[in-house]
């Protein structure tokens, strides 16, 4: 870009950014210089060559240049900030202001121009060989502690630099450009030494062991208030997990509930009086959220992990959830009867009739997975009446239609296009078009197989079933298909010769009562 527009100051701030990252804080300034050249007001270039003399260290001037900045620009909080920060590291080194008193009544030019003309005395000087430098390093040696804490993880870096200096030979050698190697191990530890005087004047030790103290004052401080914050944040962390999950982000959820897990473990039962609980809780929202992400036998002992939880520190509500989703977990994997089993349990737990509800109908539903279809018709019912005493037409739904189910298994078809019927008007109630075309396919298919029946009685021959020919006692009527058939003629049969019986007798009753009054007599004899 500055080939193609020589001089543009904001590709020359540009670059001089990019060389300060690389710590080439010569050609940074460069650079800042010159997109001042032509425009002195030009904030970017104030503020970059202000950042550039505070890297260097030259704290004085780079405060000069964010008070111009500021001056021009006082909307830009970043110039206010610099001038906070050189204000610091000014008197970090030479005491309180209070010791030093300066007076800038008159323009500050002055001083940029000093700054400049020492600049170029600094690049004229800067020049030595690593000799010299070695020479001008040979000063009273640092503190080894105060070094390792200004120099935090160098510190082992400038131990291994100058460990090699002993090594004579190593030192006469040079590498394949002809550097000897001498001269690249004096200058990694001249910068070293050049960050670590920076690092000291910015913030010296003794600032930084006032600052310790400032921070433990802050965390005894900060511990008091703790059981409102640690409160406020499991909350927002419960409500987010939950959010998350019923927004169909199940991975999220589940990432944000492990990191939550692993934080209040890390806690005391002092910062967390219900921690056990709080575990609980958050291994049954990951279980959930393994289930939503098909992950079954992580959910199953998520949900377990939840279930010892809660039964180790007799919490009867988080017992009858555990139980309630590893019930769940059990039936998506087709495990029908660990569910039941699992469920039942439960039963006793509920509290509601809408709990009971879907508790008995899952049941019904395993039940009639399990081909138990009597159970299933019996747990059916249950459920029905459950959601009768709730009130709850989408429960008497779903009810209703397993009843209705486990009498087709049953081939109580009768019963069974009844109760199909009564499905499809709360179906038809509560606008449930899927259930209603569900529904009125079952009772097509329900209604064939009625008819079915009715002609295969009808083609039958009728069965004298008191006659002795027939050894009811023998293996081949221990069926039971053809037990409950024989029953359900019986009873039909009874029903029907006691229809007759009464309607002969009516008859007769009649024939008694009227037929004198039809041979002969008044009117009035007829009236009475």
């Amino acid at each position: 870009a500055l080939k193609l527009r020589a001089g543009d100051k904001h590709c020359l701030v540009a670059r001089s950014k990019c060389y300060l990252k690389l710590g080439d804080t010569e050609n940074s300034l460069k650079d800042a210089e010159a997109s001042l050249q032509n425009d002195k007001t030009f904030s970017k270039g104030l503020y970059q060559k202000a950042e550039t003399l505070y890297t260097m260290g030259d704290f004085e001037f780079a405060l000069v240049f964010y008070h111009r900045g500021y001056r021009l620009r006082p909307e830009l909080q970043k110039f206010r900030l610099g001038i906070e920060k050189s204000q610091e590291a000014i008197v970090n080194c030479i005491g309180s202001p209070s010791s030093v008193k300066l007076e800038n009544k008159e323009d500050l030019c002055f001083i940029s121009r000093q700054a400049e003309s020492k600049k170029a005395n600094q690049k004229l000087q800067n020049k030595v060989t690593m000799d010299q430098k070695w020479t001008r390093k040979q000063r009273p040696v640092r503190n080894p502690k105060t070094e390792r804490e200004l120099l935090g993880e160098l510190y082992a870096d400038k131990a291994y630099l100058e460990k090699l200096l002993k090594d004579e030979d190593l030192m006469e050698s040079s590498t394949k450009q002809g550097i000897k190697v001498a001269d690249l191990v004096l200058s990694g530890i001249s910068y070293l030494d050049t960050r670590s005087e920076f690092w000291q004047q910015q913030k010296p030790i003794y600032a930084r062991v006032r600052e310790r103290k400032l921070r433990q004052q802050r965390w005894i401080r900060d511990k008091k208030r703790k059981p409102a914050e640690v409160g406020r944040y499991i909350v927002k962390s419960m409500e987010d997990i939950d959010m998350l999950l019923t927004g169909n982000c199940p991975e999220e959820s589940c990432k944000k509930a492990e990191r939550v897990l692993k934080r209040i473990q890390g806690w005391s039962d002092d910062e967390v009086p219900n921690k056990n609980e709080l575990i609980g809780n958050l291994h049954s929202c990951i279980g959930n959220a393994q289930l939503e992400m098909g992950q079954m036998e992580a959910a199953l002992q998520s949900h377990k992990m939840d279930l010892e939880f809660a039964r180790q520190n007799d919490l009867r509500d988080a017992v009858s959830r555990a139980l309630g989703n590893v019930g769940r977990v059990y039936a998506r994997i087709g495990k029908f009867q660990q569910a039941i089993d699992t469920w039942e349990e439960k039963i006793p737990m509920a509290k509601s009739s809408l709990e009971k509800t879907w508790l008995f109908h899952e049941i019904g539903r395993c039940y009639l997975e399990l081909n138990e279809a009597g159970a299933a018709q019996n747990y059916g019912q249950k459920s029905l009446q459950s959601a009768d005493e709730e009130g709850d037409a989408e429960w008497q739904l779903h009810a209703t239609v397993l009843v209705a189910q486990a009498q087709v298994k049953l081939k109580d078809y009768r019963s069974a296009i009844m109760n199909f019927e009564k499905a499809l008007e709360k179906a038809k109630l509560i606008h449930n078009e899927a259930a209603q075309k569900a529904i009125i396919i079952a009772l097509d298919d329900v209604s064939k197989s009625f008819i079915e029946e009715l002609n295969k009685r009808r083609e039958e021959p009728t069965i004298a079933f008191s006659s002795p020919d027939y050894d009811f006692s023998s293996e081949d009527t221990k069926d039971d298909d053809f037990e409950k058939f024989r029953e359900r003629e019986e009873s039909e049969q009874s029903a029907e010769n006691q229809d007759d019986e009464k309607q002969k007798e009516d008859a007769r009753n009649y024939k008694e009562e009227h037929g004198n009054s039809k041979e002969g007599g008044s009117e009035q004899e007829n009236k009475e």
